[in-house]
This record gives C-alpha cells, structure tokens and sequence, in this order.
C-alpha cells in the first residue's frame, strides 16, 4: 500500500523554526512583544483591523470572550450541537445554559428558524460556528438577534479567512474566536485568538488572561492564567504570512474535488459565502463508518468523521438538553465524512483521492 495520504498536515517551515529561535536567543519568552505584534498583524490582516487578544487556547479564547461580554449563571447563549465539544463546554464554564438548535445540511451551520425557536426570556446571545470554514448565515442571525435584543458571538476556529457578503467573518459579532491548534488552517503551535469589536472588551479579555491585572499585582477581577508565550505567537506571526496562498491551494483542492468527484454530496456553497475548506466534508448516506475504513485501509487515504456524537448527545452536555430532537444535526452526524484538501497534497494525492473516493461511491450505488 502506498504511504497514508494524512487527513491534515501542519506545515512547519525554516522560517517558523527560525523566528522560535529569535525569541529564544532574546530571552524574552512569556506574553510580550511578539505577542502585541502578532495581534497588530492579525486585526489587520483577516478582520478588517479589528481589535485582537491572543489566549493559549482557542477554548479559552471562547471562555474569556463570553465573561468579558458579561455571560454568566442564569443566562442562556443558543449554539449549534454539530459541532466541537468545546462550544458547548465555554458556555457551561461561565455558568450559563448552552442551548442547543439545529443546523442546515447543506453548509453545517446553524439553522436561523431553529435558532428562533430555542430563544427564551433567559437567552442572551446567540454563537453560530463558521462549521469546517463555511460562514455561518450571519445576515438572518443578526436579525433575529436584534429583534431579541440578543449579542452576537462567533466561533471562527475553521474559517481563518473566510468572508460572507465580502465581509470577513469575526467582524460579524461582539467577539469572535480563531483557534491556532496545529490542525487549523493556520497554527502558532497552540493558541488562539479572541477578536472584538470595543476597545472595553479587549480591556476584559486581557484582564481575564492575566490574572485580572493590567499592572503587576493590581489585580482587578478573578482571572485565568490564558497567555499566550512569545514562543507561540513568532510562529503565528510567520504562519500568517503563509495563510492567503495556502487558503488559494484548498480552494484549488476542493475546485478540483467538486469537479471529479462523482455519486457523492460535495460541499455546498452558499451564496455571498467564501469559503476556507479547514475540512472537505462530503455525506456519505450509506454506511459512512465502512466508506471511511475503506478508504484508509484499501487506499491508504486518511479522513475524518467531525462529529460523530452532537454535543447534545455527549454525557458531559447531554443534561442540558433532555429530550431534544435536532433530525438535522443527527443525519450530519450520522453522513459526514472529511477528506484531505490541505495545501500540502500533491497531484498524484489529488488523484489517488478522487479514485478512491469514485470506486467506493459506485461500489455503494
């Protein structure tokens, strides 16, 4: 069998290496000037100069923006169930309610009638995902969050650089975070980053990651150790700079993918949306588990199922949604399957994926 084709490859270069060693030879490793540049040159790059604090993880970043934007014990925040656990999860932290709705199938994100249906007295904000970087449709969610008097959030984690109406996401709410784990479509090694649209909320947020304190030991407000090391943030700063041309080859990649692929639902687009392809999500209707083994063990492909088990299924989560039906957020969890359209695929990659991908289909017809 030829070698595995990997679901996801970070890509780790001279330059990265040689920015680490930088800092290193500085001395200057904890929060400090690569940091304050790196976030500089992330507002200004992907959300139109927007105000950004770097945290150590894209979990905290969640955590951190919802109690800056003051969610906390009583308060329900409506998220979709397809999706990362830690959605879910940051709004538990603060003490609120996660309230889960539906998705739409065909782009993954949440389903604006849904969302309508799950508001209570006790709703606060709503936090759609920019799913596998598709953006979520933020033009219907903000209506309805301003008819509500809701806040809007965003879970950007996978659509570093995607837009909706030529508009970047994370410009789209109170607070937006991207995630730098080494599987996004870009890393600092591990991280991420908390966008916001007030001067007063990067204010909370780095109170929050620090302690509490702008002043060394002024603390403020009970705080998080969630900084993020100069270490972390040199790779960021060079991974940036990389971000647009590996963005155009997944776009390439998935062009290719809904070009050749036959007998399968490719990734929809929506209208106005652009998106970033963190994952090329097909649905497989029929025996998802066996097209995935097959694919790997036949065809030395790798893939990935996100997610099989919707938040609101999980143990950890499942009491706070006893008794809910979401048919659409079930049917993708039981269909998706993610093929590799990250940069670093070759053509002939490319080819064993399309072929594999083909073979199966028809062999499942």
């Amino acid at each position: 069998m030829p070698d595995l084709i990997p679901a996801a490859k970070p890509i780790i270069g001279d330059e990265e290496r040689e920015a680490v060693d930088r800092v290193m030879r500085s001395g200057l490793i904890a929060q400090g000037p690569e940091v304050a540049a790196f976030e500089r040159e992330f507002g200004e790059r992907l959300v139109g100069g927007r105000l950004a604090v770097a945290v150590n993880s894209g979990t905290a970043g969640l955590h951190l923006g919802l109690l800056a934007a003051g969610i906390g014990a009583g308060d329900e925040v409506v998220v979709p169930s397809f999706t990362f656990a830690a959605t879910g999860n940051s709004v538990a932290l603060t003490g609120a309610t996660p309230v889960f709705a539906d998705i739409e199938l065909d782009t993954f994100t949440l389903d604006p009638a849904s969302v309508e249906e799950a508001i209570t007295p006790r709703t606060r904000a709503i936090m759609p995902v920019h799913l596998y970087g598709h953006p979520a449709r933020m033009q219907e969610l903000r209506i309805i969050a301003e008819r509500h008097g809701l806040m809007m959030f965003e879970d950007a984690a996978q659509a570093h650089g995607a837009t909706l109406g030529g508009s970047p996401v994370g410009t789209f709410g109170t607070f937006a975070m991207f995630s730098l784990y080494p599987t996004k479509n870009m890393t600092s090694g591990e991280g991420g980053m908390v966008v916001v649209d007030s001067e007063n909320m990067a204010r909370a947020v780095r109170l929050l990651r620090n302690q509490g304190m702008e002043r060394q030991y002024a603390n403020e407000l009970i705080g998080f150790n969630a900084r993020m090391t100069d270490i972390h943030a040199a790779i960021g700063r060079v991974q940036l700079t990389k971000l647009d041309a590996w963005t155009d080859q997944r776009r390439r990649n998935a062009a290719r993918l809904d070009r050749d692929l036959v007998g399968i639902q490719t990734p929809a687009v929506a209208a106005g949306a652009e998106h970033v392809y963190h994952q090329y999500t097909i649905r497989v209707e029929d025996d998802r588990d066996g097209f995935s083994r097959a694919l790997k063990d036949e065809y030395g492909i790798g893939n990935g199922v996100y997610y099989p088990i919707p938040n609101h299924r999980l143990e950890s989560l499942k009491k706070f949604a006893p008794g809910l039906e979401l048919p659409n957020t079930e049917a993708a969890a039981a269909t998706v399957l993610s093929l590799p359209v990250h940069p670093s695929l070759s053509d002939s990659d490319m080819d064993r994926i399309i072929t594999g991908v083909n073979v199966l289909a028809k062999a499942g017809a």
